[in-house]
């Protein structure tokens, strides 16, 4: 039984994964983050890299640890309705909810919105999506190899692009680091922390892992141990790569505010960085090479979400959902790139403590002898914390006073929760249950196998 692959293969599929990971529209928060942080860039930085990098990479080794088949299976193992409601909500946060329309409106705002005038801002917008969406319908409803060469031409454009970019901003800084903005104050760690959960990365990890599984299997590695130590060497491979990266966009934003200012999102950073540089030229390469890496993401994002929607139900046609995608996918860019950020915010604060939970329950699993009642009651208890969390980031987000039936529950999770001010409430609690109902399984389990 082969349980190894050579190096250059290992690279090979590392790469594959870090061009899954790199969507065009994880480049505008580290940006935006640079920005906001100031002074406090690098521990900031650092909390950004624990949820934007490493938590991916913990995903992409859950899916292989676990030996499922597809996150649907792992997630069915709290509840096959929970399997298909969890993993249904995962793919529409990743897909037509926020990360494909993103992609538009990144597209937009680093390719087009620097030679456009505002007052027509929204008008040229609302062309240029249309135009970026029916390209996406069209791709998708005859997925080909074309779409994955040219990604694969991409990812390393980018990444060459970029490497001049962040050199020049090395050797001759922009400007100073500024003060940090009122949020990164105190606490730029947390922030940055959050911040990493808009990449969506870890999110998209629980589908990618099985791409990757695939991947090793196809070279001939079928052992458990041998497809988790490729994943695990691979996956470090994409985390480096990816590190290195947010790392230099993140001083690259630091830098840019004493030119620049503040800019709303991360999105004319990179732009106003490319022709601070390199004058009209650098912004016309970096716009054209980000808006073909967008309609890449896009196409994948979209083919993705009709391929799993069309095997969940069989009666409606894949061609009938990618062109139902397509067409929310363009309806919600058009409300801006700002307001889509914002209004992911409230559903990510509510799936980003799910999925987690759900990694860490797939690494313990053995454990407790995969015993349902361990991931009935840590889910439970994570979701009844974690809604919470979504319903007062909505609320933040529409800029409204908590609903009243929320505040006796807020009340006494901020009384008795550690770290719950902090988003991460749920953490302790979904850890002492995996151990009390872990332990409890565990005894039952001997037990019964005794009598």
């Amino acid at each position: 039984m082969k349980d190894k692959v050579s190096f250059s293969s290992t690279a090979a599929i590392g790469v594959m994964l870090f061009a899954l990971f790199f969507g065009a529209g994880n480049l505008i928060f580290p940006a935006e983050l640079g920005q906001n942080a100031g002074m406090n860039l690098w521990p900031a930085v650092i909390g950004f890299l624990i949820t934007g990098v490493g938590l991916p990479l913990v995903g992409v080794l859950a899916i292989s640890y676990s030996g499922s088949n597809d996150l649907q299976e792992l997630s069915s193992r709290v509840h096959p309705v929970y399997g298909i409601l969890f993993t249904s909500l995962l793919y529409l946060t990743i897909g037509p909810f926020f990360a494909a329309p993103r992609t538009g409106t990144v597209a937009y705002e680093v390719g087009i919105m620097p030679f456009v005038n505002e007052e027509n801002s929204q008008l040229v917008l609302l062309i240029f999506t249309l135009l970026f969406f029916a390209a996406t319908l069209l791709f998708s409803l005859k997925p080909a190899k074309l779409v994955d060469n040219v990604g694969k031409i991409l990812a390393p454009g980018i990444v060459v692009l970029l490497g001049i970019l962040l050199a020049m901003v090395i050797i001759q800084p922009m400007g100073s680091i500024e003060s940090p903005q009122e949020a990164y104050r105190s606490g730029a760690f947390m922030e940055g922390f959050l911040e990493g959960y808009n990449t969506m990365d870890a999110l998209a990890s629980l589908v990618f892992g099985i791409i990757v599984i695939n991947a090793i299997r196809a070279m001939g590695v079928t052992s458990k141990s041998g497809i988790l130590k490729t994943t695990a060497k691979a996956g470090g491979i994409a985390t480096v790569l990816l590190g290195v990266i947010y790392m230099g966009i993140a001083y690259l934003g630091a830098t840019s505010t004493s030119t620049f200012g503040i800019f709303e999102t991360g999105g004319p950073v990179l732009s106003s960085g490319a022709s601070y540089y390199f004058g009209t030229f650098g912004s016309i390469l970096l716009a054209i090479v980000i808006i073909l890496a967008c309609l890449t993401t896009s196409i994948g994002l979209t083919t993705a979400n009709a391929e799993f929607f069309n095997k969940l139900i069989p009666k409606i046609s894949y061609r009938s959902f990618v062109i139902f995608f397509a067409t929310i996918t363009f309806v919600i860019a058009n409300f801006g790139l700002a307001n889509i950020i914002a209004y992911s915010v409230p559903v990510l604060m509510f799936l980003y403590p799910l999925a987690i939970v759900l990694m860490l329950l797939a690494f313990f699993s053995p454990l407790f002898n995969h015993a349902r009642t361990v991931y009935v009651s840590t889910i439970t208890v994570t979701f009844l914390i974690s809604i919470f969390d979504g319903l007062k980031s909505l609320c933040d987000s529409l800029g409204i006073d908590y609903f009243a039936w929320m505040q006796p529950f807020i009340s006494f999770y901020e009384q008795t929760l550690p770290l719950y001010n902090e988003g991460l409430g749920w953490l302790l609690p979904a850890v002492i249950v995996i151990v009390v109902t872990g332990v409890i399984a565990r005894v039952q389990n001997l037990a019964t196998a005794n009598a």
